[in-house]
Order: structure tokens, then sequence, then C-alpha cells
């Protein structure tokens, strides 16, 4: 990939951050019943951040766990073991469901599976740093750190300083 702009540098990653925290307690009214599932890899990673972000705003240490999706894609199928890590009940919990970039909708649409396999929450709230647009499913963030307009032939890549040793996010080709 070549990478054509950075749209995001680590003081404005953690902003979005912070905007989406603070957005979702005004929309929850609080932290009551609310539970942080991040997309692995990278929502993930994202999601224990928000988690951070909330716990430091009010003080509550909220339930964080992790998604693995690849076996509800639609696209390919995995031949590995499920990875996801929820150590906690959803039902009846809100669940924050935490990815980097949102495209078409289709990730989205096996996460929200995975989770419904797991139990019936009272209801599941989308968080994403990007949104890109594109949209081949009828699904929309609640939570977006930024709106990046792009052509399909793009790539949105988010780093983290987990996996990549930097924390921003570029478009490149």
């Amino acid at each position: 990939m070549t990478e054509k702009a950075e749209i995001m540098d680590e003081k404005a990653v953690s902003r979005a951050i912070a905007r989406i925290s603070y957005e979702i307690i005004e929309r929850n009214k609080g932290l009551s019943d609310i539970c942080i599932v991040g997309v692995l890899r990278r929502g993930a990673v994202l999601a224990k951040r928000v988690a951070e972000k909330l716990t430091e705003v009010e003080g509550k240490v909220l339930p964080v766990g992790t998604l693995d999706i690849s076996h509800h894609r639609d696209d390919r199928k995995a031949n590995e073991p499920d990875k996801s890590k929820i150590d906690f009940p959803i039902e009846n919990k809100k669940i924050i469901l935490v990815d980097d970039v949102i495209y078409t909708g289709r990730s989205v649409r096996a996460a929200i599976d995975a989770i419904m396999e797991r139990g019936r929450p009272h209801s599941i709230q989308l968080a994403a740093l990007i949104d890109r647009g594109h949209r081949e499913l009828p699904i929309r963030a609640d939570y977006v750190g930024k709106n990046v307009p792009t052509s399909a032939a793009e790539i949105v890549k988010v780093m983290v300083m987990e996996y990549d040793g930097v924390n921003k996010v570029i478009i490149g080709e």
C-alpha cells in the first residue's frame, strides 16, 4: 500500500476516542448495564481505550470483551477456533460494539450475528473510529470518530501502537 495522506495523528485519535466516550455517556444517561465489545483486532484495541476513557470520566469499570467475526463473515470461512473472549453475560445489556473502520457494513453484520449467537442483549450500539461510506447494507454507526469520504479504490488503515508501533490513521492506494 502506498500512503497518500495521514487522516488522523495520535492526538486526533485520542480526541476521537474521548468524544465517542462522552457521546456514549450522554446517549445512555450514564453507564448502567453497558458492556464494551471490540471486533478483533484493531477494534478490540480501540474498545479497550474507550472503556478506559469511560472509567476515567465516570469512575466505573466496565466489562470489555473481544469478538472474532471470522466464522460469521459472508466472504470467507475461518478454519481456526473462535478467538472471541467475552467473559460476562450479555443478556439484557447495552452492548457497545467497537470497530476501527465501517465500510460496506458486512463486518458489522457478522459482528451482530456473533453477538446474538451468545445471547439477547437489550441493544447493540456501534462505535467506529472511521466511517468511510460505501454501505452495501442498511447499517450505520451510532458513534463516529471521523467521516472520511473515500473512493472504493482507496484503503483506510487504522494503525495502533499494539500492532503497528504508532497511533494514526492513513489513507492509501
